[in-house]
């Protein structure tokens, strides 16, 4: 899928530290086995201002769709578990302030698909909460299932 050179990875991978982010969402869902999506994400962020350049980047990547937000800021979100999984593993040895978080991404989408039971669902829910902890948000809630 991405066929980009070492300078293009490199500056992708610094996008991402600078300008992007990383993380995955438990998003309550009554419709899942244990009552919880697993939504993934790769996000970059540009003002609207930069748009030209922005899209230049976007179609390197070729994997994601574009949003333009109300706040005049442009989102491009990668969010399929095979794309994500393959952009990590290219840009992760430049990554430097988001390595950690490259590492989590690729554990918890590497475990999500083996799991067999309440307990290792339990086990995952775990992985995915510590995004609060290397993540800024205001509204980052930990989630943990009920008996």
């Amino acid at each position: 899928m991405l066929k980009l050179t070492q300078p293009q990875l490199a500056y992708l991978a610094g996008f991402i530290d600078g300008d992007g982010s990383i993380y995955v969402r438990l998003k309550p869902n009554s419709d899942y086995r244990y009552g919880f999506q697993i939504a993934p994400y790769i996000i970059l962020f540009q003002s609207a201002k930069d748009e030209a350049n922005f899209q230049k980047i976007c179609n390197l990547l070729n994997c994601g769709y574009l949003r333009r937000r109300k706040d005049g800021i442009l989102e491009y979100t990668i969010g399929r578990r095979e794309q994500i999984l393959e952009l990590v593993a290219k840009v992760k040895p430049y990554l430097i302030l988001k390595r950690e978080q490259a590492n989590l991404i690729e554990r918890i989408l590497k475990l999500k698909i083996s799991v067999k039971n309440e307990a290792d669902f339990s086990k995952l829910m775990e992985l995915v909460n510590r995004f609060a902890d290397l993540n800024y948000s205001k509204r980052r809630i930990k989630h943990k299932l009920t008996p």
